[in-house]
């Protein structure tokens, strides 16, 4: 089950249901069975508390994951700054939606199992995101 949050925001994601779906179908497609996947919306200060306690990082970023993973049952919580969404989009020069889009598949990728640490592994996320992305806007229609 897929639950949203919003902490220290007033922020409403009006694309739960299709997320939801779009999701699962993700993890159907990743041969992995979905289970507990919370979502939490938040700003950019509460991220970065986020990072410095359990990371060490005192840096800001948009998501965060955590992973609960056992087995092929992916479990976790994502933590996304809604804050660096919405300024990467402008940067990005797309529209706020898409990059909470690709944003939230990018952390449900790593509840997968895919990593970007190294550039041949960003080159797969960014690959399995845009993929994603395409199945999310077929879902859609």
């Amino acid at each position: 089950m897929i639950r949203y949050f919003s902490e220290d925001i007033s922020f409403t994601y009006s694309g739960k249901r299709l997320a939801s779906r779009w999701l699962k179908a993700v993890s159907e497609a990743e041969q992995k069975t979905l289970g507990n996947i919370a979502i939490i919306f938040c700003s950019d200060a509460y991220l970065l508390q986020i990072n410095k306690k359990y990371l060490r990082r005192d840096t800001f970023t948009d998501i965060i994951t955590f992973d609960y993973c056992e087995g092929d049952l992916l479990s976790g919580d994502l933590f996304i700054s809604i804050d660096t969404v919405r300024d990467n989009a402008v940067y990005y020069g797309t529209v706020f939606t898409e990059e909470l889009n690709r944003v939230i598949v990018h952390g449900f990728l790593h509840l997968v199992g895919f990593d970007d640490r190294t550039e041949d592994q960003r080159k797969i996320m960014r690959k399995k995101e845009d993929e994603y992305l395409q199945l999310l806007a077929q879902l859609s229609v």
